[in-house]
C-alpha cells in the first residue's frame, strides 16, 4: 500500500511566509505565544495557538478557542494571506541550523499505513493532548502542524531530492532564532511520479516527533468515516500532513533532567550511593557534556561530576533497556531518588539540550532544584530499533532540532 501521496497545500504568499511561519503549537505556552505574535497579525500562532486571541480567562481547551482558530484560518484565506495550490504537489523543505542542514519531503501520509504499523511509533500519548489535537483538527477541518517522520536513507530518493533543490526555491528566509527555512514546490507530473514510486519502495516510516498529531489524525479519520455514508477511503481525512527526512540527516539533541531534592540524602550520601552503579569522578574542566553512550554528567553543589555506568547493569539485547534514559531510571532515579514515574513525579523536570549546560546550572543554583543530570543524545538508530521491536521509549528520550515551522503548508480536510 502507499505510505504517502502528494496534496494541494494551503500556503502563505511567498512574500509573507517569514511572518506567517510560527513555532509548533507545543513548544510555547500561552503567554510566550501571545508575546511572539504581538504586532504580527499574520502570525500562524493565531491559528495553531488561537487561545492568544480570546479572553485570557477562557480555558485554552474551550470550544470557543478552537472556533476562533477556524475563524482566523478563514480570515487568512479570505484576505489572501494563504492560498491553496490548485493541484496536488509534493514539497521539499530544507532547514539549516548552524552547521547542520536537513532536507525533507512534505507529503500526506496514509492513516491506514499508520494503523497497520507501517508508520511506526515509539512513544505513548496522553489522552488530554490527543483530545486537544482532535478538537483542533476537527473544528478547523485542517491539519496545521506536520508530523516529523524519518526513514532509512535511500540513494535513489536522495538523488531525486537533489534535483529539486538544484532549482530556485519558492521561499527562503531566516527566522528570528537564526535558523534558515527553504521551500520548493514539486508540481511537475514526471517528478511527482518518480518521487511517488521511490517512496512506494520504502518498507516503513517512523514517527520522530508528533505522536499526538498522528494519533489525533487517526481519531479524526474514524469520526469522519462514521459520519460519511459515502466513505471511499480516498477522502483527505484518510491522510495527514508530514515532513519526511532521511535518518542520516536527523539531529537529536540531549534531553536533560533536573531534580528538586535528593530524596532525604545529603550530597555525600547521594554520591556514595550512586557508586554502586557508576564510576564517579569530579570533572576537572567544569561544565561538561557526556562524551559517549552510557556516560552521564551531573551538577550538584556547584560541581560537575562524570558518571560512567558499570558494565553489566542492563540487557544489551533489549533495545529499551539499553537506552541511557532507561539505564538512568533503573540505576539512579528510581533506587536512589525514589522517582518511579518520570511522567507524573513533580520532583523531576526536563530541559532540552538546545538550552545548554548553563540552563542546568541556573536551575540548580537558583535553589529551584538540587541536582541536574546531562544525558548523551539518543541515536536515531536506537529510536528505530525500539519502534521495530514494537516497544516504546521512556518519556522525554529525544529532542529534535531544528523544529519544523507551522504555517508553511496546511493539509485541508475537504
Amino acid at each position: 500500500m502507499k505510505l504517502i501521496r502528494p496534496f494541494n497545500a494551503l500556503r502563505p504568499r511567498p512574500d509573507l511566509a517569514a511572518r506567517v511561519a510560527a513555532p509548533p503549537y507545543d513548544v510555547l505556552n500561552r503567554e510566550e505565544a501571545l508575546e511572539m505574535a504581538t504586532g504580527n497579525e499574520v502570525s500562524f500562532l493565531r491559528i495553531n495557538k488561537p487561545e492568544i486571541d480570546v479572553d485570557p480567562a477562557i480555558d485554552a481547551y474551550d470550544s470557543r478557542v478552537y472556533q476562533r482558530g477556524a475563524e482566523n484560518l478563514k480570515k487568512f484565506i479570505e484576505q489572501g494571506i494563504m492560498r491553496r495550490d490548485p493541484d496536488a504537489c509534493f514539497y521539499v523543505y530544507k532547514q539549516v541550523m548552524g552547521s547542520h542542514s536537513q532536507i525533507g519531503l512534505v507529503a500526506a501520509a496514509s492513516v491506514e499505513a499508520y494503523e497497520k504499523d507501517l508508520i511506526k511509533k515509539h512513544e505513548f500519548t496522553r489522552p488530554d493532548k490527543e483530545d486537544d489535537r482532535v478538537n483542533h483538527i476537527n473544528t478547523l477541518s485542517a491539519q496545521v502542524g506536520p508530523v516529523f517522520l524519518t526513514y532509512r536513507a535511500r540513494p535513489e530518493i536522495d538523488a531525486l531530492i537533489a534535483q529539486v533543490v538544484a532549482g530556485k526555491p519558492e521561499v527562503d528566509f531566516v527566522a528570528d532564532d537564526g535558523n534558515r527555512h527553504v521551500f520548493w514546490v514539486v508540481s511537475e507530473k514526471s517528478m511527482i511520479g518518480q518521487i511517488q514510486r521511490a517512496f512506494d519502495a520504502v518498507d516503513c516510516l517512523y514517527v520522530a516527533d508528533g505522536h499526538h498529531r498522528s494519533a489525533a489524525a487517526q481519531r479524526v479519520k474514524d469520526l469522519r468515516k462514521k459520519a460519511n455514508p459515502q466513505h471511499t477511503g480516498d477522502e483527505s481525512y484518510n491522510w495527514f500532513s508530514t515532513v519526511i527526512f532521511p535518518d542520516n540527516q536527523m539531529q537529536i539533541l540531549d534531553y536533560n533532567r533536573v531534580v528538586k531534592d535528593l530524596n532525604g540524602l545529603s550530597e555525600e550520601e547521594f554520591l556514595q550511593k550512586i557508586q554502586a552503579c557508576f564510576n564517579v569522578r569530579v570533572s576537572t574542566s567544569g561544565a561538561v557534556k557526556p562524551a559517549h553512550e552510557h556516560q552521564f554528567t551531573l551538577y550538584l553543589g556547584g560541581k560537575w561530576y562524570v558518571l560512567d555506568v558499570i558494565d553489566g547493569l542492563w540487557d544489551t539485547s533489549d533495545p529499551v533497556a539499553s537506552l541511557d534514559v532507561a539505564i538512568l531510571q533503573q540505576n539512579l532515579l528510581l533506587p536512589v531518588l525514589g522517582i518511579e514515574d518520570q511522567r507524573r513525579d513533580k520532583r523531576i523536570d526536563f530541559v532540552g539540550g538546545i538550552r545548554g549546560l548553563q540552563a542546568l546550572e541556573k536551575r540548580v543554583d537558583s535553589g529551584e532544584n538540587q541536582l541536574a543530570i546531562a544525558i548523551y543524545p539518543t541515536s536515531i538508530q536506537s529510536l528505530m530499533s525500539v519502534a521495530d521491536a514494537g516497544e516504546v521509549m521512556p518519556p522525554k528520550s529525544t529532542w529534535f532540532e531544528p523544529k519544523l515551522k507551522s504555517g508553511l503548508f496546511v493539509h485541508m480536510l475537504d
